[in-house]
């Protein structure tokens, strides 16, 4: 009841984010369990230590677990690029654009960071 009470106190559009979100435009390999074991190539929007925002060309239903894998360059780690492979849950999916393009919010469940060797063959560490 608490909880109702807060979520009503709330203004329309009013920021429900608790960590800070990064615009960042990069590829990811998404894997949407009830679609198949394909990967769906996209672009990230924005990206936080808890979510991620994306576009997909399809309908994904809410609380679907998706498996996503990205790799962060040299300029945003300030090293090496590293690759994270992580599982989240859709929380959010955004009514289609005109191209009809859907937007999808996901929360962070389990990552793991991946090795990548010189070939771009990649395994888990």
């Amino acid at each position: 009841m608490l909880a109702q009470t807060e979520k009503s106190k709330m203004e329309p559009g009013q920021e429900r984010r608790m960590m800070r979100r990064f615009d960042m435009r990069l590829p990811a390999a998404i894997r949407v369990r009830e679609l198949g074991p394909d990967p769906f190539m996209t672009e990230t929007q924005n990206v936080s230590a808890r979510g991620v925002f994306f576009y997909l060309d399809r309908a994904i239903a809410e609380g679907s677990h998706i498996e996503v894998t990205m790799t962060f360059p040299p300029h945003i780690t300030l090293t090496d690029p590293v690759r994270v492979r992580f599982i989240a849950r859709v929380v959010r999916v955004s009514p289609p654009l005109p191209a009809a393009r859907i937007g999808v919010a996901a929360i962070i469940e389990e990552y793991e960071f991946l090795r990548t060797y010189p070939d771009s063959t990649s395994v888990s560490q």
